[in-house]
């Protein structure tokens, strides 16, 4: 099922990782820009035909939002035990993500005081997706360190349905405090939160997964709001060696297959007879499973098995490709976390699969994808966070510097800059 490569040609699995989207989301691009034009210019009304068009649901602009009364009677709706799941994960997220906030700091010395302010968005709208899969998980992992930054107001959006919100969505909102429920999707959700319409107020920022519509969406209004990331397609690589069980690899493996049929799931590994033993391992199991033909057709087009001579080569792959999910199946897995510099999140060890990160260790699940975990990072409190600066000289600390700032002011052509340091009375004479 996964095609056999090694060091003369991995290469071209490197390549066929990096232009697995390209067209599609060309092509996704063209038509958000289509949608987000006509939702700038018609605002309420373009929302009530694309909900008509997309999700085949009928919704007055009055109804966009989903009221307390109805939050409360869809939550009741949810399976208890699920809702005591989330509730157990919530907790753990929280308490992964309150290591994350950052202080503001005062510098003071003769004078001087300098320092930064550590300030929480206002208003952040977090997409959902309302596909073929559901995912509350979500809400978990965007809401938490939202919350946790101390954002003011916070809105989920995802598609309408005839069936109305799913009670998971609207029982994870609850778990975390979610402020609001917007029933849009698509890249027309993205445009009216960027740009506001009749009913529907301006964001901050945007951030969470979605199809490539959505991301594309998210890329085209960057700059009128901040976003998280332009995700692409999930993937996980595990850098495995013969000590790892074929049953573990083949299944986790398949845990990110079966997303959708752009997923990638690699293996890299110094054991010729592991690759063979994983492969057959997924031959086995891939039948038992409901996304089964998702999943076939996801590793076939986009999964690989990469065999080099050691570990120390194989994380040296990893590196380069820079995946989303990276699982250490190897011995001696904490002293070969060091060498790895690139992935989104890290799995350790043959009892860490990746879908514990995805629901309920604490570690977020919004992570860096198609190689971008090379420079940015996992989704966190610091993500709903911005930065102030400030800064006071006393008359006798400008006066001190004065002739240092002028000079450099003049260096670099800006004689304006130095005449500000020049006016104050203590240098017009």
């Amino acid at each position: 099922m996964l095609k056999i490569y090694d060091k003369s040609n991995v290469g071209e699995l490197h390549e066929k990782l990096k232009n697995r989207i390209g067209s599609a989301f060309g092509e996704a691009q063209k038509v958000a820009e289509k949608i987000i034009g006509d939702v700038r210019e018609n605002g309420d009304e373009a929302l009530v035909r694309y909900a008509k068009i997309f999700d085949g649901v009928d919704i007055e602009p009055r109804d966009f939002y989903i009221s307390e009364a109805e939050a409360n009677e869809i939550c009741g709706k949810c399976d208890k035990n699920l809702m005591r799941i989330m509730e157990k994960a919530a907790q753990n997220i929280e308490e992964y993500h309150k290591k994350q906030t950052q202080n503001s700091y005062v510098i003071s010395k003769d004078g001087i005081i300098m320092g930064q302010r550590a300030l929480p968005l206002e208003k952040v709208a977090m997409y959902v997706p309302g596909g073929s899969a559901l995912y509350p998980s979500t809400v978990l992992m965007n809401a938490i360190p939202a919350k946790i930054a101390g954002v003011k107001e916070t809105t989920i959006l995802t598609p309408p349905k005839k069936e109305g919100v799913r009670p998971e969505i609207v029982a994870a909102a609850k778990i975390c405090g979610i402020d609001k429920i917007l029933k849009a999707g698509g890249a027309q959700a993205v445009a009216a939160v960027a740009y506001g319409t009749q009913s529907i107020a301006k964001t901050d920022k945007i951030v969470g997964p979605g199809n490539f519509y959505v991301a594309a969406a998210k890329k085209l209004v960057y700059g009128e709001v901040d976003i998280d990331m332009i995700a692409g397609p999930s993937e996980i690589l595990i850098v495995a060696d013969n000590s790892a069980n074929p049953k573990y690899i083949a299944a986790d493996l398949m845990s990110q297959a079966e997303h959708d049929i752009f997923a990638s799931s690699i293996l890299v590994t110094d054991s010729e007879s592991l690759a063979y033993a994983a492969n057959a391992e997924l031959k086995k199991q891939v039948g038992n499973l409901s996304r089964g033909e998702i999943i076939e057709e996801s590793l076939t087009n986009y999964g690989g098995c990469v065999i080099c001579s050691d570990i120390g080569e194989a994380i040296e792959i990893a590196n380069a490709i820079a995946p989303e999910h990276l699982e250490l199946a190897v011995e001696n897995c904490f002293e070969k976390l060091g060498l790895v510099k690139n992935a989104g999140s890290v799995f350790l060890g043959e009892y860490s699969p990746e879908p514990l990160g995805d629901y309920f260790a604490g570690t977020n699940h919004v992570l860096p994808t198609n190689g971008t975990a090379r420079f940015s990072s996992p989704l966190g409190v610091d993500s709903f966070t911005k930065k102030s600066s400030f800064v006071y000289y006393s008359k006798d600390k400008l006066k001190e510097a004065g002739d240092d700032i002028a000079a450099f002011a003049n260096a670099e052509k800006l004689t304006a800059h130095a005449n500000s340091i020049k006016a104050r009375d203590e240098y017009g004479k």
